[in-house]
């Protein structure tokens, strides 16, 4: 997941857009180099939180607010449930990291594509009926990537004492 220099002058779109780019390389920039068992690490009890759930979720999340909300497409989530609501987290000690990443990658492409082909004032349902803009969920996404790549940070540092300052 590449991203381009965010534009300090730029219009709203493509700022919305690359500031997206760049919290998605964040995160993968955050799991690059580590094994699985690595990206299984929780945090501390009584959290679930690893990175490997953090991707899992960030493909739940992309899914929900660009496929589900922004198109109207009939999807559930890949990893929690009703039943389980969150999956995403609990469910990583057998989780497939290959799979997350691919999940993730392919949720993350697919979004693109729908936010290729509306304006910023294009509105869709949440399933609470409340209706939402593009633009309103670009920022949402944003500030989503920017807690949890913060968690990231923190997670990463625990694991192999890694730190990035240049975020």
């Amino acid at each position: 997941m590449d991203y381009e220099e965010i534009p300090r002058t730029g219009d709203e779109r493509s700022t919305l857009l690359a500031f997206l780019a760049w919290q998605r390389a964040t995160l993968a920039r955050k799991c690059a180099g580590l094994e699985l068992d690595q990206l299984r690490t929780r945090s501390v009890e009584p959290s679930t939180l690893s990175l490997l759930g953090l991707v899992r979720h960030m493909a739940d999340v992309e899914r929900g607010w660009f496929r589900r909300t922004l198109a109207g497409e009939d999807v559930q989530e890949r990893y929690s449930s009703a039943d389980d609501l969150d999956g995403e987290f609990d469910n990583v000690d057998t989780a497939d990291a290959d799979e997350a990443f691919t999940a993730w990658g392919e949720e993350c492409e697919l979004a693109d594509e729908i936010i290729s082909r509306r304006a910023l004032d294009a509105t869709g349902r949440q399933r609470t009926g409340r209706e939402v803009s593009m633009r309103w969920i670009l920022n949402h996404m944003i500030e989503e990537y920017s807690r949890h790549n913060g968690h990231a940070d923190l997670l990463r540092e625990r694991i192999d004492g890694a730190t990035d300052r240049g975020t």
